[in-house]
């Protein structure tokens, strides 16, 4: 690497240091310790965090974790595959200002829009004022509306790998296949979609990592009657217990450390994530 380059990468390496490894160091030592808060002067060491690890309510918590991760990565799937596919096989000139209609929601404050959602979740809203009791839904504070929730908010997470996958295969291979007979289902299974796989599991990943570790939509749209690992975290910083909620996040940044790793297996060129 030229020197040039290594110059301009040293404000990087300094923003990594102070804002990435230096805090994972200090919840590591912190799952380690019992203190009063984040006072040292009677710390001391203490396996006590990971006791609470095995309690009960954090392993519930850990189920239902992976259980909705694992419906809203599978519904983000089926609805993402489908929108990125026909947004591919359309004849749109600028696809990529369909793309930016689905990632619009984004550029909003994310508890904005989920509060927004579990308005119109609620048994009195603005559709209901407008329509009726034809629109009446009031499923708020249930585990549809959890669901619901996480789709709506890392559906494009989905969408965006899954396309840039389709859009980066060969025209050429579609036409060999039709050429040796294979009909357009059988092109799809055959061709299309294991070339796909690599926007498949980036994205995949991408939609099951915040929909296992956060707490905002299950705590709005949940009404804190669905308890996710995510949850128990933000209450154990809000406890000031940071020793519990320090191994809790540790846990969680060897799940995201895994999945780094699994992406970078499965498409080394990062092809997916451009």
């Amino acid at each position: 690497m030229n020197k040039e380059f290594k110059i301009l990468a040293k404000p990087y390496l300094v923003w990594l240091l102070l804002l990435a490894i230096l805090p994972m160091l200090v919840m590591i030592i912190l799952s380690f310790v019992f203190s009063e808060g984040l006072s040292f002067d009677e710390a001391s060491f203490s396996f006590r965090a990971f006791q609470l690890l095995l309690d009960s309510s954090t392993l519930v918590a850990f189920r239902n974790s992976m259980i909705f991760a694992l419906l809203t990565t599978v519904i983000s799937f089926v609805l993402g595959y489908f929108v990125a596919y026909n947004v591919f096989k359309s004849k749109f000139k600028n696809k990529f200002l369909i793309l930016t209609i689905f990632i619009l929601p984004m550029w909003s404050n994310l508890l904005l829009r989920t509060e927004a959602l579990g308005n119109l979740m609620g048994g009195n809203n603005i559709l209901t004022d407008i329509f009726g009791s034809f629109f009446f839904l009031d499923i708020k504070g249930s585990s549809l509306a959890v669901i619901i929730g996480l789709v709506f908010t890392y559906l494009p997470f989905m969408i965006l790998p899954i396309y840039t996958a389709l859009e980066k295969i060969d025209y050429s291979l579609e036409e060999a296949a039709l050429d040796l007979g294979l009909t357009e289902m059988q092109k799809f299974w055959k061709v299309i979609f294991p070339l796909s796989l690599k926007g498949v599991a980036t994205g995949s990943i991408l939609v099951f990592l915040p929909s296992m570790s956060g707490f905002a939509i299950p705590e709005i749209l949940g009404e804190g009657n669905i308890l996710l690992i995510g949850n128990i975290i933000e209450q154990a910083f809000r406890n000031m217990d940071y020793n519990f909620g320090s191994l809790l996040s540790v846990v969680i940044l060897v799940f995201i450390l895994g999945a780094l790793l699994i992406v970078s297996k499965v498409d080394k060129e990062g092809e997916t994530l451009l």
